[in-house]
């Protein structure tokens, strides 16, 4: 049983349970992936396997090294690689080995990883929800942030404070996703809720650890 799959955000659309209730879903285009690299507690000093999205990669979009790396395993044209630990339980997997889709089933519970959408730089009000201050009244206060240290003690600004900048663009793991259907036939994973990046973005799912 494989620890996880990687692979693309497909969309977000809606599915009705038996009882005629609408649930959100997003449908992540998982695999098929190979097995590129097997890390062993002998060799590396950890347990691990690198797997790699099988899709169409031009061969001159990939260096020397990485085209000899995947060669070794027959993934040509794998670009997102990612490594996955193992547990006992997990499997055997050796170099060459295929992942799909058919290792999860619904009702499995997953943690899908992704980068989340960059929105440049933003303000407080945007990135960390500030309220602001009253927007009548001659207040001068509308979207500023306030007081971010005192003068005397620590006249200065302690790190972590949160202010203006870079927003989005990060890692994000949503955690504890239900599975609602697993399509085999199209390589289709169908988790309940949303899943963090755009449409086309890659992803990495996992068997949820909580």
């Amino acid at each position: 049983m494989s620890p996880g799959i990687l692979g693309k955000k497909i969309g977000m659309t809606q599915m009705f349970r038996p009882d005629g209730q609408a649930v959100p879903v997003t449908l992540l285009k998982a695999g098929p992936c190979t097995v590129v690299q097997r890390k062993t507690p002998g060799t590396d000093g950890y347990d691990a396997m690198q797997l790699g999205l099988n899709e169409f990669v031009k061969p001159q979009r990939t260096n020397k090294p990485a085209t000899g790396h995947l060669k070794k395993a027959g993934a040509e044209g794998s670009k997102f690689l990612r490594e996955f630990p193992l547990a006992a339980g997990d499997g055997d997997f050796k170099i060459g080995d295929r992942v799909l889709v058919d290792q999860f089933k619904p009702q499995d519970k997953v943690d899908v990883i992704g980068v989340s959408k960059g929105r440049g730089f933003a303000g407080l009000v945007k990135r960390h929800h500030f309220r602001g201050g009253e927007g009548t009244h001659g207040s001068m206060f509308h979207r500023a942030p306030g007081s971010i240290g005192a003068s005397s003690f620590p006249s200065r600004v302690v790190p972590g404070m949160r202010m203006a900048g870079h927003m989005g663009d990060a890692r994000v793991t949503v955690r504890n996703l239900e599975v609602m259907q697993v399509d085999t036939e199209d390589n289709v994973l169908v988790v309940k809720g949303a899943v963090p990046g755009p449409n086309g973005g890659y992803v990495l799912v996992r068997r949820s650890k909580r």
